[in-house]
């Protein structure tokens, strides 16, 4: 019965997809939603873009095991990235009215940098759209008892078809009702698992004495490794073309800026909720193994409770995986493929994008079949930004002191320096030496040059 509702849902979510398709009548239309959302979408489109399976599936574990200091990297840095996007970038961004991320290093540093560029946003999402897909296969498999391929291939097929169909109207217009979902399934399932706990001091007097610290041990290792949880998503989703589309997407430059602020702080307090009923639910069901959020909620809460929670899981996971698609499929259309094939007209140009979407769908579930899990998935790709374009973005954004030369050797500077140091020396702070080196180019030509940009 469960598994009927969740079915009818994801119908509803296929019908919007179609629905949505009415809006699309250029490539614009298609990939910012013609740059007409107004407030409220903007903001839940905002919210949802991470609000994913590592928000309800793993931080929540992250949480019970390791304590507040567990979970920075998310939920704390997603929010600090969407409040640092509405104070630093935003403005100028809206203003420049580019059409993809890419476009951005195309006017500032010229087409190779383009290029470079593109190739490191687009690598950086397979991973990352491979785990939602992992992801419902195994929330579908529990409720409905399907095998996990076929689980898999029922949510690759119902994403990737109202992503093609509707492009970021339907990812907006979807997102506003799963958005609505999810808050009120966490909070069903909240109000449920919080009544049957004896009382919240017995279970905080059982926690560690350290659980809700918030900071690191004074010692080099413990905050290395703090600085490095906050950056990953805090400033490496800052040069994303996810994020870009989203926030591009509003209709004007005010309503992009407040959905940011507004979208930060939703995430502060809806991503709290799974965090907590993981928590209260260890205590509710005790057991030595590592036990996960949808099996408290299975357990211990009632049917319209599990159709609301698991609901809210499911949507949580579209939402990522139809904006994680769509973002690479933007960069490869226009800012790769548009240079094979010059003089195209906007019709083409939406068909190339559209089959875009497809490719980038499919090379994506070949490697969710890989049997990588969840973790790894979205640690295989979630850096790449952070070491190779945020400081060529960031430092092209504000001064006109950075070459294209130096930004095109800060990106692969950072990059190769993290590749080597993670896959071959497995050294455990490679993200930072990357981040560090990215940033260390950009700043040597500021400090010792006194030139302008040369693209």
């Amino acid at each position: 019965m469960l598994g009927l509702f969740i079915v009818i849902y994801l119908l509803i979510t296929v019908l919007i997809g179609v629905y949505a398709s009415k809006f699309i009548k250029s490539e614009k239309d298609y990939l910012l939603a013609g740059r007409s959302l107004p407030l409220s979408l903007s903001t839940f489109a905002l919210f949802a873009l991470w609000f994913g399976s590592e928000t309800i599936l793993g931080a929540p574990s992250e949480f019970v095991e390791k304590g507040l200091i567990g979970v920075i990297e998310e939920p704390f840095g997603a929010a600090l990235c969407l409040f640092l996007a509405g104070l630093l970038i935003i403005k100028p961004l809206y203003r420049m009215n580019l059409l993809t991320f890419g476009d951005f290093f195309k006017v500032r540093y010229g087409k190779k940098v383009e290029i470079i560029s593109s190739f490191f946003l687009i690598v950086s999402y397979f991973g990352w759209i491979a785990a939602q897909f992992v992801a419902f296969g195994i929330v579908f498999k529990t409720i409905t008892g399907l095998n996990t391929n076929l689980s898999i291939l029922i949510g690759f097929f119902v994403v990737v078809f109202y992503t093609y169909i509707g492009g970021m109207w339907a990812i907006a217009l979807t997102d506003f009702i799963q958005t609505i979902v999810i808050i009120i399934g966490l909070s069903f399932a909240f109000y449920e698992i919080y009544n049957q706990i004896p009382s919240i001091s017995e279970i905080f007097n059982k926690l560690p004495p350290d659980f809700f610290r918030f900071y690191p041990e004074f010692n080099l290792k413990d905050i290395l490794a703090y600085i490095t949880a906050w950056i990953i998503i805090g400033l490496g989703s800052l040069p994303g073309q996810d994020l870009f589309q989203r926030f591009m997407s509003s209709k004007s430059e005010k309503v992009a800026v407040y959905s940011s602020y507004f979208a930060g702080f939703m995430y502060l307090t809806v991503a709290l909720i799974p965090l907590f009923l993981a928590l209260f639910g260890k205590f509710l069901i005790p057991t030595e193994n590592q036990i996960d959020l949808p099996t408290i909620i299975m357990q211990k809460c009632s049917f319209i409770t599990q159709v609301l929670f698991f609901g809210a899981l499911v949507s949580a996971i579209l939402s990522t995986a139809s904006a994680a698609i769509l973002a690479p499929s933007a960069i490869l259309s226009e800012n790769i493929l548009k240079y094979l094939f010059p003089s195209l007209t906007d019709k083409t140009l939406l068909f190339i994008t559209k089959i875009s979407v497809l490719f980038v769908a499919f090379l994506s579930l070949i490697i969710a079949f890989s049997g990588s899990s969840i973790y790894e998935l979205v640690a295989s790709s979630s850096v790449i930004t952070l070491v190779s374009l945020f400081a060529p973005f960031i430092f092209g954004l504000y001064s006109k002191k950075v070459s294209s030369k130096f930004a095109l050797i800060s990106m692969l500077s950072g990059f190769i320096s993290w590749f080597v140091l993670e896959f071959i020396f497995k050294y455990e702070f490679s993200v930072l030496v990357g981040f560090f080196i990215s940033n260390f180019v950009i700043l040597f030509e500021i400090i010792t040059k006194k030139g302008v940009n040369h693209a």
